[in-house]
């Protein structure tokens, strides 16, 4: 057991409240139109609404973005007191997804500081507070956006467990661990580094502590166990249909990447170090480089540096558990190689945020917390002013970045209130009709739009049988499509109808989307 880090004084909790609030005021602002309201969340309000409204329980999360099989249905459940309590609202369900980032910063804290003290949690406090990806990850609903709370309460309640002694951490540890696999499939590699501390635990411990810690790691066992009964649920009515997409993936080789191995590696290295620091790696590739060549040399320093016996735990925990997961990564999530502006993929190692904010957190921490001891030594040294004034430069410098770099108060596609006026729109053509919609490309739902029509008490049928059709085509998809919207692509897809249609209405409803509404002719 390590000696307590946990005796917090006033000024110390003074800072910390203050990031706080600085981390709800950059993540509440414009929250309404901060995020975009596309196919994704149109889908997920569905199967909310679905819950809270018809009782209907979902045993499946969101789809994969890969092979035919899905994410856990916990994400679900936990956002499901917000859609009731917003009736179906979904800046409301959004609001709780920006409550839980807020709260991510207390976690990184309380994470950072049980290793290396007050200075280096502040520090890591700051980062996520201000962290531009932080931000964004924090304002619009997608089931990856839970992970980096419930990943900080995983590898939190981990170190706690370690650090204190007390065994019963380890359910904390895993009820976050759960989360995070259950909000996103490839969450399933943060359990290997929490078992391996485990582990650690267990062979250090002797008599009844040991049997203790192994009692608790079968109950940890039994909370992940829980998180998957919906899925055993859906698993055994429905012919175990996830487990035959997921191995026919698997076995057809998954996704694949042009690039050869060492070049892979180098790049998902940098994405994976760099994202909460700076962000897309691509958008500023020199920063994004230097930051990941910063965290990299603070943990080989404190891996290397004297220290307390806790710290270099930690160290080494902190740097296996970021080998691991990026060796992982980069072979098992090709995507994690290549970027698509229009199609994000940092959510694949959202999970790692905490850790890596940690880390320069503490080593932040250890540079500052020495040059403030040493500074009221007579023989402190030039190289050690200049390198805490380095390490004061970097701080906010990173600072400074994010700061510039925040989201734009409305999104692109101007989210939930732009749908809505959209859907608004389509009903002013469409009466009391019921509606029939499809999208342009088919793999891209109409959700994003059926969503508002149903939370305005519209009835939504097929397109067979709807008494009007709405045609939703994403300009994005053209070329794939290899027709173009506003127009001909329309007028082909309700030609496959067989029935007299005539247009009425057409509008971009987004910068990429083009709605047309038809009636019978």
């Amino acid at each position: 057991m390590l000696p307590s880090r946990l005796s917090i004084g006033r000024g110390e909790l003074l800072v910390l409240a203050g990031l706080i609030a600085l981390a709800a005021l950059l993540r509440f602002a414009w929250l309404p139109t901060r995020g975009p309201f596309d196919s994704d969340q149109g889908h997920d309000m569905l199967v909310l609404r679905s819950f809270v409204v018809d009782g209907v329980w979902p045993l499946l999360g969101p789809p994969t973005s890969v092979g035919d099989f899905h994410h856990g249905a916990l994400y679900y459940y936990l956002l499901a007191p917000a859609a009731w309590l917003g009736g179906g609202n979904p800046t409301v369900v959004v609001a709780e997804i920006a409550l839980l980032g807020t709260a991510a910063v207390a976690l990184v804290w309380w994470l950072a500081r049980a290793i290396a003290g007050p200075l280096a949690g502040l520090v890591a406090a700051l980062l996520l507070a201000i962290s531009a990806a932080g931000v964004d990850e924090s304002t619009f609903l997608w089931n990856p956006n839970l992970i980096p709370f419930f990943s900080a309460l995983a590898l939190a309640g981990a170190w706690q467990a370690w650090r204190s002694g007390v065994a019963a951490w380890w359910l904390l540890a895993a009820v976050g661990a759960l989360v995070t696999m259950q909000c996103h499939v490839l969450g399933v590699t943060l359990v290997v580094p929490l078992a391996a501390l485990w582990v650690v635990d267990v062979r250090r411990r002797r008599g009844t502590e040991r049997r203790a810690v192994l009692l608790v790691g079968a109950g940890a066992l039994l909370v992940l166990a829980a998180g998957y009964v919906p899925l055993l649920v859906h698993e055994l009515t429905n012919g175990f249909a996830e487990l035959r997409g997921a191995i026919e993936y698997i076995g057809g080789g998954g996704s694949s990447s042009t690039l050869d191995p060492i070049t892979r590696l180098l790049f998902v290295t940098t994405r994976i170090l760099s994202w909460p620091l700076v962000g897309l790696a691509t958008d500023a590739l020199p920063l994004a480089v230097g930051a990941a060549g910063l965290v990299i040399g603070l943990l080989a320093w404190r891996l290397l540096a004297p220290g307390q016996a806790g710290e270099r735990v930690a160290a080494r925990w902190l740097a296996g558990a970021l080998a691991w997961s990026i060796i992982v990564l980069t072979f098992a999530a090709s995507g994690l190689s290549t970027v698509v502006e229009a199609l994000p993929v940092d959510h694949y190692h959202a999970f790692l945020d905490p850790a890596v904010l940690a880390v320069v957190g503490i080593g932040a921490g250890s540079l500052l917390g020495g040059a403030a001891a040493r500074s009221t030594s007579a023989d402190r040294r030039f190289p050690e002013r200049a390198t805490t004034l380095v390490a004061l430069v970097v701080l906010v410098g990173l600072v400074a970045w994010n700061l510039a770099i925040q989201p734009p108060s409305m999104s692109p596609d101007g989210g939930w209130p732009a749908a809505h006026a959209a859907a608004g729109r389509i009903a002013g053509s469409t009466g009391d009709r019921t509606i029939g919609l499809l999208s342009i490309p088919e793999l891209k739902t109409a959700e994003g739009y059926e969503y508002p029509l149903v939370f305005d008490g519209h009835v939504i049928e097929s397109a067979d049988e709807a008494a009007s059709v709405v045609v939703v085509c994403d300009t994005k998809w053209e070329e794939v499509v290899g027709v173009a919207c506003d127009g001909p692509a329309e007028d082909a897809a309700v030609s496959y109808l067989g029935r007299v249609l005539r247009l009425v209405d057409r509008f971009a409803a987004a910068p990429d989307r083009i709605i047309s509404v038809y009636l019978p002719g």
